[in-house]
């Protein structure tokens, strides 16, 4: 699995890209929630849930069928904010699966475990892309705290939180007005 940190960061990133107010900040940090989200499957396996099995580490909490579960609940809870400050319900619903779905993306990234069930439940069998540079982080936070725990974070650096700016960058850039341009 990639850190909570690098699927936080993309969630959080895709919220600033679907949702760029600044008013909109606490659903940029739902995305981030949501992207780290699908990794409490791995309070199971402490528990003694089977790494393969439906209920195990990137099993049916990392599938696409999750992720739209996700989406549905995080766009009805946010019904409760106040009118102003909520987005549209179909661009919240989209942000909130596909940071939910980025969880999946990463992992299949990584160089360990056995791969994620994006079909699951309907289809357990388990993927990994082709590239797989992002190395994979221990299951316990004391085996992250050391020197495999850098080697990850330096790898989600390069491979997550680089490419996640250079997009933020590019938003930022897009929206910049043109030198000699009227303020309106």
């Amino acid at each position: 699995m990639a850190s909570a940190f690098a699927h936080a960061a993309l969630g959080a990133t895709l919220g600033k890209l679907l949702l760029p107010h600044r008013r909109h900040w606490p659903y940029w940090v739902a995305a981030g929630i949501c992207a780290a989200l699908p990794d409490v499957d791995s309070v199971g396996y402490r528990l003694g849930v089977p790494y393969d099995s439906l209920w195990g580490h990137r099993g049916l909490t990392h599938s696409l069928l999750a992720a739209a579960v996700v989406a549905l609940v995080g766009t009805l809870a946010s019904r409760l904010a106040s009118p102003s400050q909520r987005p549209a319900a179909a661009r919240l619903a989209l942000l909130l699966f596909l940071a939910t779905a980025s969880h999946g993306l990463l992992d299949a990234m990584t160089t360990g475990g056995l791969g994620v069930a994006f079909f699951s439940p309907w289809h357990l069998e388990r993927y990994f892309f082709p590239l797989r540079p992002i190395k994979v982080s221990p299951l316990s936070i004391r085996a992250f705290l050391g020197a495999r725990g850098l080697r990850v974070l330096a790898s989600e650096a390069i491979w997550v939180g680089l490419p996640c700016l250079l997009l933020l960058l590019l938003q930022r850039w897009g929206r910049a007005k043109p030198i000699g341009t009227a303020e309106n």
